[in-house]
């Protein structure tokens, strides 16, 4: 069946980094677009970037431009989020989700940056 499992989360201090893998199987990865999301506690989930299949063009939320990086390993059904510089404001919990034909979503992993 389709899994999307997120894993690197954890508490860091601000100014720290991260770095998010979401391991997928149970689809054809290569062929879907993949974006890691978070939501905050009390708000809503927001998009924090993208990348198409192929992996040649990428798109960021305006707050995490310059400090998070996303990539894929299509060899290893793999996306990843590098995360720079954090601040206590990127503390939420992040998903990945898998779209093209059908969305497919994570379980999410816990970020907490302590300022």
């Amino acid at each position: 069946q389709v899994q999307l499992v997120e894993s690197g989360g954890g508490l860091v201090q601000s100014g720290g980094s991260l770095r998010l893998s979401c391991a997928a199987s149970g689809f054809a990865f290569s062929m879907y677009d993949m974006s890691w999301y978070r939501q905050a506690p009390g708000k809503e989930r927001e998009l924090v970037a993208t990348i198409i299949s192929t992996g040649t063009n990428t798109n960021y939320a305006d707050s995490v431009k310059g400090r998070f990086t996303i990539s894929r390993d299509n060899a290893k059904s793999t996306v990843y989020l590098q995360m720079n510089s954090l601040k206590p404001e990127d503390t939420a919990v992040y998903y990945c989700k898998a779209a093209r034909i059908s969305i497919y979503w994570g379980q999410g992993t816990q970020v907490t940056v302590s300022s």
